[in-house]
């Protein structure tokens, strides 16, 4: 599936245009995207086709990115209601995978809105203890100065250093082909910094967080990913009631598409 082609439009709640495509048949599947990705670039347009013999898949722009619309402000609640859009597109009800970012987002979608059946989360960024320093205090409040100021290649370094890519990778990257689309959508990064940020302290996830999300969950981590990283994610599997944790020997945060798609067929076709 080429996910810049056959395009279709869904109106958000605000009416916002967002931009999906559609493919394979059977159940349907909503893929999140993380930071900087969307239809046409990131892990979706590899995973898409890998899920598609199996279920109807949607892949989508989250506002901002590529094809969709950005209606100011922002506020989550809006990215939320994108998904509703989506599901409701489906027929009522659909699976939603979330990957990084995008899990985060997926989990606050399935705590305010009817319609998910079973969700998957590889990865989500929190920080949940001492294994990894919290988001600086000031992080958020430099990173949108450099958006509102239209420095995205600055701002584009700084998430990266957060993330903890070395000072040489990121030097190299500038002049690569990538790097121009990274800036195409680097104006998002605080939306998913402000998805992220009240759980990136360093503290553990209290007791009712996401307190909505009843149905079965798989919350997955890589092998060889940070500690920090797989602590967050087994807390989360902790705070759910239906979870199940998972980890996917030898994966980092940067997972392989063939390793994670029988992964996720196995989870919803229970």
């Amino acid at each position: 599936m080429d996910a810049g082609r056959a395009m279709s439009i869904v109106h958000s709640r605000d009416g916002t245009a967002i931009a999906y495509s559609k493919a394979g048949q059977g159940p349907a599947l909503i893929l999140v995207d993380g930071a900087l990705c969307y239809r046409a670039f990131g892990p979706s347009p590899k995973l898409a086709p890998l899920l598609a013999p199996t279920f109807t898949v949607f892949t989508y722009d989250r506002r901002g990115r590529g094809e969709s619309g950005n209606t100011l402000p922002w506020s989550m609640e809006r990215e939320v209601e994108d998904i509703a859009a989506l599901v409701n597109q489906a027929g009522g009800a659909a699976y939603v995978f979330g990957l990084s970012s995008g899990a985060a987002l997926a989990l606050e979608a399935a705590n305010r809105i009817s319609g998910i059946t079973k969700l998957a989360l590889y990865e989500a960024p929190l920080i949940v203890d001492g294994t990894h320093p919290p988001m600086p205090s000031d992080f958020q409040s430099r990173l949108k100065t450099a958006v509102t100021e239209d420095r995205r290649s600055d701002a584009l370094k700084m998430f990266m250093k957060l993330v903890g890519m070395p000072r040489i990778m990121i030097g190299i990257m500038q002049f690569t082909p990538p790097w121009k689309k990274l800036k195409a959508v680097a104006h998002t990064l605080p939306n998913d910094i402000a998805i992220v940020a009240d759980k990136q302290r360093g503290t553990a996830l209290p007791g009712g967080t996401w307190s909505e999300v009843r149905v079965p969950t798989l919350a997955m981590d890589g092998g060889k990913s940070p500690e920090y990283m797989r602590n967050a994610m087994k807390a989360v599997a902790k705070v759910l009631p239906r979870a199940t944790y998972r980890t996917l020997q030898g994966q980092t945060h940067m997972v392989s598409e063939k390793v994670l798609a029988p992964v996720l067929v196995e989870f919803f076709m229970a």
